[in-house]
């Protein structure tokens, strides 16, 4: 069922466990991600990169978007990593639940005006808003930034930055990195502390980069207030490394088997993350009718844009 993102994590947050935001190319992804929720009884995000975005179109979102509204367990559909304001608002008006307005890499007040402008533009339609302060280094999904170019988030930049711009979401650099980790993963939870004091209560923090983050740093990282984890790599790469199986290459008759064997593989990593995050048998917990009602507000919304 397709539920408000704001609902699916501020419910995270109050019951102490996080929601898996999964990257999202194409129907073995939707797949993998909607039977391993409903498989775990978890809710979960269906995460479009804009790279994603740009290759799929709407066809793209509108399978994410029926997947999630037939699913049998809480799911929201998200924007991740958003430079632009055009992709921002197609996704707005192609109905999805949330967005990333991603200036980390413009100056501090280059990033503060482009997030506030997508924050005031998105709560128009309801939806919620994501950004980022600091960047994060690693490459992924055609995002890459080098070691000297990361910048860990600073706590007093931070609460300015929520209190200008009205972001309903932040993704935090405490030592996260996309892709994979070269050396043991370490994260700086005094500095995630001071940043949930700066922020406040009301808003929600995200982890990127949380392939290969071994469950200590998971546990620790929801136990300070984390309630999104983005996961990408680890997916992908079991999607790849099927592909390039035996049976898969040799039979060249029919993709339908090696795409249900490429499905399973994806959904092994995507109900281990599930677990991980505990979201697993959360499901429950969450309202419906709420995101009913934020649904059918956001169509409101879409029929006076474009003058029904």
């Amino acid at each position: 069922m397709l539920t408000s993102t704001r609902e699916l994590l501020e419910t995270a947050r109050r019951n102490i466990y996080a929601i898996g935001a999964f990257n999202i190319y194409n129907l073995e992804g939707v797949r993998a991600v909607v039977q391993a929720a409903e498989a775990y009884q978890s809710p979960a995000i269906l995460q479009i990169h804009p790279s994603s975005l740009k290759y799929g179109g709407s066809p793209l979102v509108s399978l994410c978007l029926e997947a999630a509204n037939a699913a049998k367990v809480p799911m929201s559909v998200h924007l991740d990593h958003s430079t632009s304001a055009a992709a921002i608002q197609f996704a707005l008006d192609a109905g999805m639940n949330s967005v990333m307005a991603d200036g980390s890499h413009l100056p501090y007040d280059g990033n503060m005006q482009f997030t506030r402008q997508m924050t005031e533009l998105a709560h128009r339609y309801g939806a919620v808003v994501e950004a980022e302060i600091g960047r994060i280094s690693g490459t992924e999904d055609g995002l890459s930034v080098a070691e000297k170019e990361a910048k860990m988030t600073d706590p007093i930049q931070a609460g300015e930055f929520v209190r200008i711009t009205k972001v309903d979401a932040l993704a935090v650099t405490i030592g996260n990195v996309h892709g994979e980790y070269k050396t043991e993963p370490r994260l700086d939870f005094d500095r995630l502390i001071k940043i949930r004091q700066r922020v406040g209560e009301d808003v929600l923090l995200v982890l990127h980069g949380a392939s290969g983050l071994p469950a200590t740093l998971i546990s620790k990282s929801i136990e300070l207030g984390v309630c999104k984890f983005n996961v990408n790599t680890e997916v992908r790469q079991a999607y790849m490394k099927t592909l390039r199986l035996e049976d898969c290459v040799a039979d060249q008759s029919d993709l339908v088997p090696c795409m249900e064997t490429v499905v399973e593989a994806m959904q092994a990593i995507v109900m281990e993350k599930m677990q991980l995050f505990g979201s697993a048998r959360q499901a429950h917990l969450h309202q419906t009718p709420y995101a009913q009602m934020l649904t059918d507000r956001q169509s409101q919304q879409r029929s006076k844009l474009i003058g029904f």
